[in-house]
């Protein structure tokens, strides 16, 4: 079975190629093509993965290449984490935004949506590839926004595109483990959007144990979101809130921090990585040490200045082992194995949300089979949830107008709707802003 990486020449591509050398059931993926447009940083992920499969038998067959069709043609399954603009454009939307006093998150607020904008043309034009070149391939996109992209890329391969995130999975996780529970073995009531999405419940044998949780301060307190977000907030909420959503609730603490930060996200990765491709050029670099030990510093510092604000401290050892490959790797067993699974994924609303048409993606639980994902029936989301939604949806199809048409003013429209942006006058500065900074917006007239 083959599959392709989009984004090949990418950090996190080992993480991927680990699980699947977990892998040695039949019907496993036994070749994986690695697309980048840079070469240097393809060498350097070929040489991680070569030091990776040394002495695992079987090991899948590592390729690369830069020419896009040729990477395509044939996949079974598509896996695409490319980055438009690269880190530096990452940086330049926290720049741009923080500089008119609003987030630059590469998924939340103003920086999601320029990030948005830059990727959809090219992400569409992937879609339109698979469909012409590879016509019965599954695309899994963890691309961010995760949601966005997914549903640009559905309009031109239906259900065959499926989006992954890593960070509803780490949460069920955490909040498993603090009752006592086994991950494996619990349902877990969650939905919304990419990284806009609430833990309701948690079943185990069939109870429900998150009212436990949200009854008992000190286990409420004692995880990761308990210490973002505060035990009596979640109280307030009754249901425990996707990471993100600190970004929302304590968004003026969170652009303060950012502010203040010696660097940004971005720039702390750019700087970060260019370290890691830099010290890759030396042949007798160690491949998978050098890495090993970046993508450590990388886990440990997720979202620091979120936690420094809310007081949280250090991440938990048990959150530093990432999971968005893990997903990946059940997602592709579950429809090429017809190994049927449940997982929280981005796809087609469907009638699983009756807020939002159809077409609109979101994320929830999905049984999984050969078939595809299919939503699972969920029940309707409280009033202030239901906003946040509704209205975050609105900026997603404003971003899609805008990359469809070229129309500057779906742009303005699109930041000027988001919750966490405050003015009009600001989203026309966020255009002028963005479109000197990044030439893959030229199109936007």
């Amino acid at each position: 079975m083959k599959l392709t990486i989009l984004g090949g020449g990418g950090f996190r591509v080992p993480l991927v190629y680990g699980a699947l050398l977990q892998d040695h059931a039949e019907g496993r993926v036994t070749h994986v093509v690695l697309h980048d447009l840079d070469p240097a940083r393809l060498s350097a992920v070929t040489r991680v993965l070569a030091e990776q499969a040394a002495g695992v038998p079987d090991a899948p067959e590592v390729s690369a290449t830069t020419d896009l069709d040729e990477a395509l043609r044939g996949a079974d399954f598509v896996f695409s984490a490319i980055r438009v603009g690269g880190l530096e454009g990452r940086a330049n939307d926290e720049r741009v935004a923080l500089a008119e006093g609003v987030l630059g998150q590469e998924t939340v607020g103003a920086g999601g949506i320029a990030y948005g904008l830059r990727t959809v043309p090219v992400a569409v034009d992937i879609a339109r590839r698979v469909a012409r070149l590879a016509p019965d391939a599954w695309v899994i996109n963890f691309t961010n926004p995760a949601g966005l992209v997914t549903e640009a890329m559905s309009r031109h391969l239906g259900d065959r595109v499926i989006g992954i995130c890593d960070s509803p999975v780490g949460l069920g996780r955490r909040i498993a483990r603090v009752l006592g529970a086994n991950p494996k073995e619990a349902w877990i009531d969650y939905v919304g959007l990419n990284h806009l999405g609430w833990v309701r419940g948690l079943r185990v044998a069939g109870r429900d144990e998150l009212p436990r949780l949200l009854a008992d301060p000190d286990l409420l307190g004692s995880f990761e979101e308990g210490k973002l977000f505060g035990v009596d907030w979640l109280r307030s909420l009754g249901a425990i809130p996707n990471e993100y959503l600190h970004y929302y609730y304590f968004n003026r603490e969170a652009v303060r921090a950012y502010q203040q930060a010696e660097k940004t996200r971005g720039a702390f990765l750019h700087d970060q990585q260019a370290r890691f491709y830099a010290e890759m050029r030396n042949p007798d670099a160690p491949a998978w040490k050098v890495w090993d030990r970046t993508r450590a510093e990388r886990e440990a510092t997720y979202m620091a200045e979120n936690r420094e604000t809310a007081g949280a401290g250090e991440r938990d050892e048990d959150d530093l082992s990432g999971g968005y490959e893990k997903v990946a790797l059940a997602l592709m067993r579950a429809i090429a194995r017809d190994e049927r699974t449940t997982l929280i994924l981005n796809v087609r609303n469907q009638r699983t949300l009756s807020v939002l048409d159809t077409d609109a993606v979101i994320e929830v639980p999905c049984l999984v089979d050969a078939n595809g994902a299919h939503p699972v029936t969920v029940d309707p989301l409280p009033d202030h949830a239901t906003g946040l939604v509704c209205a975050v949806k609105a900026v997603e199809r404003e971003v899609l107008a805008a990359a469809d048409s070229g129309s500057r003013a779906s742009a303005v429209k699109a930041f000027a709707l988001h919750p966490l942006v405050d003015s009009v006058n600001v989203a026309r500065k966020l255009v002028e802003g963005y479109t000197e900074v990044h030439p893959g917006l030229a199109y936007l007239g």
